[in-house]
């Protein structure tokens, strides 16, 4: 059998010390409102990635031979979505300093706040591009400041050099929020409209750059094991040329995968989830190897 680990890869290419690469599972679930079972996504996410071919058919290389290493999950606290923040904060801080990319596996999409916050700390003029359905820029949800729905009103906090994409759903406070802080948005609404809009997009990033996948930004059709799914999402082809196209231009400081929520029987989005882990590792690792 494999190591029990991302891409179930050998001892060798997976040691800490020599590897760029930490696989981060978060397994939290606190604040999720609608669909269920974030918390078993990080597990599922690292046994779809054992049925991951290493040999990646674009880059014609084995991206996990720059070194991947599949850290120890997160310690989870019932002391509420600030607290368990606190430690993400602590556990990504601890690896970025030493200069690791960070592939953080959530989880709800509140655990961001705490790895941005850390990012920060290295790289103060870092940028956040969201990928996601929904804003997330509610000052708070059910009572709760550290939401799922609120976690890019409070990284925004931390820095306003932020960008969304495939936006498609937020409520009346979030909109006018947008419109008083000139929130930089593309909407999946354009990404359909607009044959130019990841060219547009990348021209507007450059330097060091924090990417936070929340999977509903895909198309149900696609991944549809997410709490909170919305119809007319983006499609994986053009989400490739779009991370490929920033990975290239710009210093991809670490990363997260959240908001998948498996379903029994349907390995399909397990797959997705973990396949586009591989596929954000790829591009930067080839990357590295041309530099």
């Amino acid at each position: 059998m494999p190591p029990r680990n991302f891409l179930g890869i050998p001892a060798e290419k997976s040691q800490l010390a020599t590897s760029p690469y930490v696989i981060l599972p978060v397994p939290y679930e606190e604040t999720a409102t609608y669909g269920k079972g974030t918390q078993y996504a990080p597990a599922a996410i690292i046994a779809a990635s054992q049925e991951v071919e290493l040999f990646d058919d674009e880059l014609r290389r084995e991206p996990y031979l720059a070194g991947i290493h599949t850290a120890p999950s997160v310690e989870i606290t019932s002391a509420g979505a600030k607290a368990q923040n606190e430690i993400v904060y602590k556990s990504c801080r601890e690896l970025v300093q030493q200069g690791k990319v960070v592939g953080m596996l959530g989880g709800e999409h509140s655990i961001s706040f705490g790895a941005v916050r850390a990012c920060l700390e290295k790289y103060p003029d870092l940028t956040v591009l969201q990928l996601d359905a929904h804003a997330d820029l509610r000052d708070g949800y059910l009572g709760e400041q550290f939401s799922h729905a609120a976690v890019m009103r409070r990284i925004r906090e931390l820095t306003r050099k932020t960008f969304g994409v495939g936006i498609r759903n937020y409520s009346s406070e979030e909109n006018d929020y947008i419109k008083a802080e000139q929130v930089s948005i593309c909407s999946a609404g354009n990404v359909y409209r607009n044959p130019r809009w990841v060219d547009e997009l990348v021209e507007q990033l450059s330097g060091d750059v924090y990417l936070t996948f929340d999977l509903d930004a895909f198309d149900p059709s696609l991944l549809p094991a997410t709490g909170t799914p919305e119809p007319g999402g983006l499609t994986w082809y053009p989400v490739l040329e779009l991370l490929r196209k920033v990975i290239t231009k710009c210093h991809l400081v670490s990363f997260d995968v959240v908001e998948l929520s498996p379903i029994d029987g349907n390995h399909a989005s397990d797959f997705v989830a973990a396949k586009l882990t591989h596929k954000i590792i790829g591009y930067d690792s080839q990357k590295r190897c041309q530099s």
